[in-house]
C-alpha cells in the first residue's frame, strides 16, 4: 500500500563535504558523510519529521549516482543505529530524462529511502506545456518503486511554473504522494490546500519550502515545511508547527511572534541559499566546513566574517529562541 509522508517539518539538508587537498578538486571536494549522518540524527533528536536529502539544498546536481547512494545509504544506518528506525526519508531527484529520474529512485529505495522529491524538469521551461508536464511527472509515477513527491521550484528550474490544474491531475496519481511548493504565491497554495478534489488529509500532502510564510500556508491545509532554516534552529521551527497543531488556546500569540523570528532569519536563505544554510550550521552547530562545497559553490560567503556580522542580530534572536525550547 503507497504512505504518503507523516506531516511536520522537514529539513532539505545540504550535502557535506570535507575540504579540497588541492586548488585542482575544487569540483570534487570529497563526501563528508560522517557529518552528514551526525547532522542527521542532531535534527531527529531535535524533532525534526523527516529529511529531504539531496534535494536543491543538497546540490543534486553536484553528485554522481555512486556518491547519491553513499550519502543516503550512510544516514540511514546511522539513523538506525542512533535509535530512529524508519525515520522519514525523501531523495531528491534533478534530472530532465524520466529513466535517469527512475534510476535515482530505484537506487534510492536500494538505499533504504521511503519517497523521491521530483524536481520538475526546466530545461525546456519557455517551450514545455502543462500537458507535457503531467505527461513527464506521471511516466516518472508509473515508473518509481517508491512514491513521490513533486517538486515546483521555479527558482532552480527555469522559471518552469506548474499551474494549480496540473497539480490537481498529478494529485490523483496512485503513485504521487505530495508536493513541495517553494515559492510564495499563497494563491496558488490555496488552490491546491483548499481543492475539494485533493485529498491533503489523506493521500496527497502540501509541503511549502518556505519557513517564512509557514503559518499561513498551515492555514490553507498545508502539510508543513520543508525549510533550510530548521537545518540550524529545529526546535523552533517545530514549534510553530506544533503550536499551530495543537490549536492551543491563546498560542496565535506566540505563534506570530515565532513566524515574526523565523522569517528575518530566512532572509540569510533567501539571500545565500545552500551557501548560507552551510554557513550557519557551521558557525553554530559545528558541523562541516564553511567552504565546503563544489565549484561554483565552493569558497563560502563572498566577504567571510563582513558578511556574517549583518545577519548576527537574527541568528542571535532564533539562538536565544532555540534554547528555551
Amino acid at each position: 500500500m503507497v504512505t504518503s509522508p507523516p506531516k511536520g517539518i522537514y529539513v532539505p539538508v545540504p550535502t557535506f563535504f570535507a575540504a579540497p587537498t588541492s586548488p585542482t578538486e575544487e569540483h570534487a571536494a570529497p563526501l563528508d558523510v560522517p557529518t552528514q549522518a551526525a547532522h542527521a540524527v542532531y535534527l531527529a533528536r531535535n524533532g525534526i519529521r523527516g529529511l529531504v536529502i539531496l534535494g536543491s539544498t543538497g546540490e543534486a546536481v553536484h553528485i554522481t549516482n555512486e556518491e547519491r547512494f553513499a550519502v543516503l545509504s550512510g544516514v540511514r544506518a546511522e539513523l538506525e543505529a542512533a535509535g530512529f528506525p524508519d525515520y522519514p526519508i525523501l531523495a531528491g531527484t534533478a534530472t530532465q530524462s524520466v529513466d535517469e529520474t527512475v534510476a535515482q529512485l530505484a537506487d534510492a529505495k536500494r538505499a533504504g529511502v521511503q519517497w523521491g522529491m521530483v524536481l520538475a524538469p526546466g530545461y525546456f521551461a519557455s517551450a514545455v506545456s502543462q500537458w507535457g508536464l503531467t505527461r513527464w511527472f506521471e511516466h516518472v509515477a508509473d515508473k518509481s518503486p517508491i512514491p513521490i513527491l513533486v517538486y515546483h521550484y521555479p527558482g532552480v528550474s527555469n522559471n518552469v511554473v506548474i499551474s494549480a490544474s496540473t497539480m490537481e491531475r498529478l494529485a490523483q496519481h496512485p503513485n504521487i504522494v505530495g508536493c513541495k511548493l517553494s515559492h510564495g504565491n499563497l494563491d496558488d497554495f490555496a488552490l491546491v490546500g483548499l481543492n475539494p478534489n485533493i485529498d491533503v488529509e489523506g493521500k496527497f500532502r502540501p509541503f511549502t519550502g518556505l519557513g517564512q510564510v509557514l503559518l499561513p500556508v498551515l492555514t490553507l491545509n498545508g502539510a508543513g515545511a520543508i525549510d533550510g532554516l530548521a537545518a540550524v534552529f529545529p526546535k523552533t521551527v517545530v514549534r510553530i508547527f506544533n503550536l499551530f497543531e495543537s490549536d492551543r488556546l491563546g498560542a496565535l500569540d506566540e505563534i506570530r511572534k515565532l513566524q515574526y523570528t523565523v522569517a528575518k532569519g530566512e532572509k540569510l536563505l533567501a539571500k545565500w541559499g545552500v551557501i548560507g544554510v552551510k554557513e550557519a550550521i557551521s558557525r553554530l552547530r559545528g558541523y562541516g566546513v564553511r567552504d565546503g562545497g563544489r565549484v561554483p559553490l565552493q569558497g563560502g560567503f563572498p566577504g567571510g566574517d563582513a558578511e556574517w556580522e549583518q545577519w548576527k542580530g537574527a541568528m542571535a534572536e532564533l539562538e536565544a529562541v532555540e534554547k528555551t525550547l
